[in-house]
């Protein structure tokens, strides 16, 4: 990565607060661990998962080096579940392609709320963290490769 510290977002679904936060909390913990502080005003919340590709798409746009997302989809008994998470996805792929900025995808998809919050507790296995991680390194890889 280049030497100045990259300019990065954080999206955070408001649908199921209590895993988003931890998922949020995860990812500026792995973040501080490596030197990079987040503002607060860098830090923006969503709707709920379907909204987060608009958001990081318009940031990455707006002078951001890379954004973070974080989501939880849980499954429930209708295919809403597939048809978000695929959207979610796909839409993150696409925005990450269409700016040539990492847009990392820290939207849990589990089938039980166990396991979510299994996913966002403050330890090493939080997927914010993975999250922060990921976008750290593709940030280092794309500065390597140049252009």
């Amino acid at each position: 990565m280049s030497e100045t510290t990259p300019r990065l977002a954080i999206i955070v679904s408001q649908f199921n607060p209590e895993v988003t936060h931890g998922l949020r909390d995860g990812a500026l913990a792995y973040l501080s661990e490596n030197g990079v502080a987040i503002a607060p005003d860098d830090i923006y919340p969503a709707p709920g998962a379907f909204e987060i590709p608009l958001i990081a798409k318009r940031l990455a746009q707006s002078g951001f080096d890379g954004v973070i997302c974080l989501g939880c989809v849980i499954k429930g008994d209708t295919a809403h579940f597939e048809y978000i998470s695929e959207a979610a996805a796909h839409g993150l792929m696409q925005a990450g392609l269409e700016t040539g900025k990492p847009i990392t995808f820290g939207i849990l998809t589990t089938f039980t709320d166990e396991q979510a919050i299994l996913r966002s507790r403050r330890d090493e296995h939080n997927k914010g963290r993975e999250a922060a991680a990921a976008c750290l390194e593709a940030l280092r890889t794309l500065d390597a490769i140049g252009g």
